[in-house]
């Protein structure tokens, strides 16, 4: 790709991204906002899944190089690429002026998902594919101390990274009394301490808060918290992986909102 190609898109708020896996790059070929710039196919595969991949790829008018899985292997750095990649270009992740934006558009109450200092991209992928399947208006992100959107972010979202509107803000206790002051209930996620989630009342404008692997929400985040909520545990292990806990906090809300009804 030459400089000048590159550049002007960088200029109107771009980034370039990679993506490996069959589901992710269906997901980016789907996708009407991304631009694709190359697409790798493994020569010596031939099955429906490739064939669905192919013909997204023409319909695009995207022409696919056929390449050897060692090829492959390098693009990806020896990651299950299971055959395929992609090189393409996105918007960069939605700003926080952007955020209020797109509540003010919704006609629905906001249902948002705020992840404080998640820094395995297993785990933030995990989360971005539940928040999709849940229905949530937007992930948060602080931009420090946490991991962005990255190939292995986008290979275990199952293209949900290209769905979920994906907000990184500079302070994440200022946009979490920003949503207060839009009157967005913020419930803040913790082992010990908080109300049972299944005693909560968690219906309108709703956002919910997770913390970081093993060490959960920073206290300052807890602070600016409206509640705090818990999820009852009958075992002798205290807490869930992230990811988890983040699907029985997200499916309860929803729950009580009535769309599981």
């Amino acid at each position: 790709m030459n400089k000048k190609y590159k550049n002007s898109h960088r200029e109107n708020s771009h980034q370039e991204n990679f993506a490996y896996g069959l589901h992710s790059v269906c997901s980016v070929l789907t996708e009407e906002s991304t631009e694709i710039i190359s697409l790798w196919i493994n020569q010596n595969r031939e099955d429906q899944q490739i064939e669905k991949i192919k013909i997204l790829a023409y319909t695009r008018g995207v022409t696919p190089f056929f390449v050897t899985q060692k090829n492959l292997d390098d693009l990806s750095l020896g990651a299950n690429h299971q055959g395929v990649a992609v090189q393409f270009l996105t918007q960069l992740p939605t700003t926080e002026d952007q955020l209020f934006t797109l509540l003010k558009g919704l006609t629905d109450s906001p249902f948002l998902l705020i992840l404080d200092s998640i820094q395995d991209p297993h785990n933030l992928g995990a989360c971005l594919r539940t928040a999709e399947a849940a229905g949530v208006h937007g992930v948060i992100v602080p931009k420090d101390q946490a991991v962005s959107i990255t190939s292995t972010v986008r290979k275990v979202a199952s293209g949900a990274a290209e769905r979920v509107p994906f907000i990184t803000v500079t302070n994440l206790t200022r946009t979490i009394n920003k949503l207060k002051d839009q009157g967005v209930w913020v419930v803040g996620a913790v082992v010990s301490e908080g109300t049972s989630l299944y005693q909560m009342e968690l219906k309108g404008s709703i956002a919910v808060v997770l913390g970081a692997e093993g060490k959960g929400l920073r206290r300052l985040v807890q602070t600016h918290c409206d509640y705090l909520a818990s999820i009852p545990m009958c075992g002798a292990i205290g807490s869930l992986n992230v990811s988890v806990a983040t699907g029985v906090f997200l499916f309860e809300i929803q729950r009580q909102r009535g769309y599981l009804n």
